[in-house]
């Protein structure tokens, strides 16, 4: 019951909480609503005025199947469309079915129960009179033509309507009777005439809907049930303790769906089926399988569904939501580095970000992003990460929980980003130094395996692999690791399909240098070329990004545009190091003969790095033809880095540099 607890906690703690009035958590058993038309009675039921308002978002009282309507009838209790409010819609002409006797029943019910209020009992008094769209018409809200039907349009050389402005054009026409009216109701020493500001009228409906909802339940039971029924194994509405508050309180059989959308149709808990042994004969009824107040589930699962919708990470039906308690703001756990600082500028230029250490730049600039936040957050501070993703159209699963104070967190989400910091290049308008995202190592390791729905299961087991490896400090797995690599290595595939372009290979490099320097923290490797580091894998990389760059500036001098035979030869350089650069050096053989003719200073210092790598190699591993691992990716990039022109008298090989390696 922890998760229940703490998103009970979470509600009664942002409940009104000032900072987000522009995003206002709820009450429970109501929704919000676009309001157009105001309409004011007096307590007796009887019309005063009207007036459009603006399209003001207005909180209303409704029920779960209301809250979430997009289609088919489904009355709100109090302010509703005239389509449903108004029984004389179908005598105007009204283009859609009337839903006045279900809004009508529903509000019937309520004020002739001991919830009611005597605000609800006016408007009930008012709409059974069934003159709600001729007094809106007198009132020259609604319009109708000369044959006294709703107009759909507006066709006259007169001012147009304001009714026309705000309601929602359809096919090009806008139907009054999607209108919404909320109710004021004046009465003497009343100081709040709006329904919807009214605390005593929500909290009426709110204990009403409690109400409704335990009795419908039970009537739902009790007539697939007849013989359990009879045997006084269909349990009732009753008090009992809540296993969260410890409270004696009225308790749910039913709990709320549509979490992550309004169509969603998964329970995170169900325990009111009693056909079938649902309980094993563990227990006699659902209050003993699940023992939770109404209240507490109400307000559990709205603080739920508007955590989801203010801050959740989606991935088809998963989520992944990650909050504090008291409402304070968190970095975003599944974003890359770029997206997470987005508030400050990624002036990072292809060139100069690589000169040097620029891991520096970026561990500094990440210390001052997570000191904000401590700053902000107590190092006690309840957080929540919680993923849910359904395990059957109806049933849906806690795949991934943790709790943890702020400074865990915030120390873990500074580690991962620091761990498996690298080069990033996303293209012509992103290049930042930084982690990718878990969307994006998805991407590196499977390719176009985990586009569309197809795609689905392997982004989403990819993301729940990674949870663990940011909050608890889990190694990457080694397979998504390989397989980024992999796919690096296989240079050749982005070129020939033609929905990949190269930049796109320039990602994949980034993102599988930064999974293996995640995956080795032991190694502590650097985002600048380390000249020390004498590992064979690190090593045959820098010879390959040498041997690249001396065939890149000899075809840029010959003006030919294709790939250099390090750029193809790279996946068999990985399998067979030794054999394949003596390949590559030979074929170099024609471009250092032109090199020595137009740049000889450049050819000279690039056979003395040569030189100077062949000599740094242990002799039985320069031979050895073991498989490279993505170390050697890391050399690669590395010396690559180091490589690009600096000075301004460079600027044309910069640029085919990039051409030749990047394809832009």
């Amino acid at each position: 019951m922890s998760w229940i607890q703490k998103l009970y906690e979470t509600y009664e703690r942002c409940y009104e909480a000032p900072q987000f009035s522009n995003h206002p958590l709820l009450p429970i058993s109501h929704t919000i609503q676009q309001a157009h038309i105001e309409v004011t009675l007096d307590r007796k039921g009887n019309f005063r005025r009207a007036k459009i308002v603006q399209k003001v978002e207005t909180i209303l009282p409704a029920t779960e199947k209301s809250a979430a309507r997009t289609s088919g009838e489904a009355p709100h209790p109090l302010c509703d469309k005239v389509q449903y409010c108004g029984s004389d819609y179908p005598k105007h002409g009204g283009k859609k079915k009337s839903y006045y006797p279900g809004y009508a029943k529903q509000l019937t019910s309520w004020c002739e129960s001991s919830f009611s209020h005597p605000k609800a009992r006016a408007v009930i008094e008012y709409v059974r009179k069934g003159t709600v769209v001729a007094d809106l018409v007198r009132e020259k809200i609604l319009h109708v033509g000369d044959d006294k039907v709703l107009l759909t349009a507006w066709k006259f050389d007169l001012p147009t309507p304001e009714i026309f402005k705000y309601l929602p054009a359809k096919e090009g026409k806008r139907d009054q009777g999607d209108a919404l009216i909320r109710w004021r109701v004046e009465i003497p020493e009343d100081p709040v005439p709006e329904t919807w500001e009214d605390k005593n009228l929500r909290e009426a409906w709110i204990a009403f809907d409690a109400y409704q909802s335990q009795h419908q339940d039970a009537d739902t039971a009790s007539k697939n049930t007849t013989s359990r029924v009879k045997r006084g194994k269909v349990h009732k509405p009753q008090q009992g303790l809540c296993m969260v508050t410890g409270k004696t309180m009225l308790l749910a059989t039913n709990h709320p769906k549509r979490l992550r959308h309004g169509g969603d149709g998964a329970k995170l808990i169900s325990s009111n089926d009693t056909d079938g042994y649902t309980f094993r004969g563990r227990f006699l009824g659902a209050v003993e399988a699940c023992s939770v107040g109404f209240e507490v589930t109400q307000k559990a699962h709205s603080a739920l569904r508007w955590l989801i919708a203010r801050q959740a990470f989606r991935s088809g039906d998963q989520v992944v939501v990650a909050w504090t308690v008291s409402g304070k703001s968190l970095p975003d756990l599944l974003a890359n580095s770029a997206k997470m600082f987005s508030q400050e500028s990624e002036e990072e230029d292809a060139g100069p970000a690589y000169q040097g250490d620029a891991g520096q730049a970026f561990a500094v600039r990440l210390k001052k992003y997570i000191a904000g936040y401590r700053a902000r957050l107590g190092s006690t501070d309840a957080i929540v990460v919680m993923a849910l993703d359904s395990a059957t159209p109806g049933r849906m699963a806690i795949t991934y929980y943790r709790e943890l104070t702020g400074s865990e967190f915030l120390e873990r989400i500074q580690l991962w980003h620091e761990s498996c910091a690298w080069h990033q290049n996303f293209g012509k308008n992103l290049k930042f130094v930084g982690v990718p995202s878990p969307r994006d190592i998805a991407e590196a390791a499977f390719g176009r395996q985990v586009e569309g729905k197809s795609g689905e299961k392997l982004r989403k087991a990819t993301v729940e692999r990674l949870l663990p490896c940011i909050i608890d400090e889990r190694p990457i797995p080694r397979d998504l690791v390989e397989s980024a690599v992999r796919r690096t290595c296989n240079r050749a595939a982005f070129k020939k399909d033609k929905k990949m372009r190269e930049w796109e290979w320039e990602k994949n490099l980034g993102i599988a240098c930064a999974l293996f320097r995640g995956h080795h923290k032991e190694r502590s490797y650097k985002m600048a070329l380390e000249l020390d580091r004498t590992s064979r894998d690190y090593l045959f990389g820098r010879l390959l990004a040498v041997a690249d760059r001396i065939e890149g500036l000899a075809l840029h001098l010959a003006d030919e545009k294709r790939d250099t035979n390090a750029a193809k030869l790279m996946q068999r350089f990985a399998g067979h190091p030794y054999s394949t650069w003596r390949t590559i050096e030979l074929s170099l053989a024609p471009y250092k003969t032109r090199l020595r003719a137009k740049s000889p200073g450049f050819l000279v210092n690039m056979e003395k790095l040569i030189d100077g790598i062949v000599c740094a190699f242990n002799n039985q591993d320069f031979m050895s033809e073991t498989r490279l691992s993505g170390e050697f990716l890391l050399g690669y990039h590395c010396q690559r880095q180091a490589l690009w022109p600096k000075s301004e008298s460079t600027k044309a090989e910069e640029t085919t540099e990039n051409q030749t390696n990047q394809g832009e």
